[in-house]
């Protein structure tokens, strides 16, 4: 019986941190921050025209609390694309829409 009590424990702790950052990208005042704020840096890996998509690994994104990693993103405009290539050094915002990570905006780093 212990042993159930200790893992229920165990596993509501574990999960504490995951609903509070949840929670963190729902609330509006966590995410009204001047664009350049906004912007990550990153490095084109892939373009992917036909899907309207760009693979990035990209530093840490502070607007949605993300970790360095490299990843798939769909683009807002893909328009955007004719003018990235891989390698390419870019900042970038990007954003959480219906499960998917969408970049809203890029451009070439300084």
């Amino acid at each position: 019986m212990k042993t159930l009590a200790f893992l229920a424990t165990l596993a509501s702790l574990a999960a504490a941190p995951v609903a509070t950052a949840q929670s963190h990208h729902d609330h509006p005042a966590a995410v009204a921050q001047a664009p350049s704020a906004a912007m990550a840096d990153g490095e084109v890996r892939k373009v992917d025209k036909d899907a309207g998509k760009v693979t990035l690994k990209h530093g840490y994104i502070k607007s949605l609390d993300m970790p360095p990693m490299t990843m798939v993103f769909q683009v807002k405009d893909r328009a955007v694309l004719d003018k990235l290539k891989a390698g390419d050094k870019v900042r970038f915002a990007a954003e959480e829409k219906a499960g998917a990570y969408v970049v809203t905006a890029i451009e070439p780093a300084k």
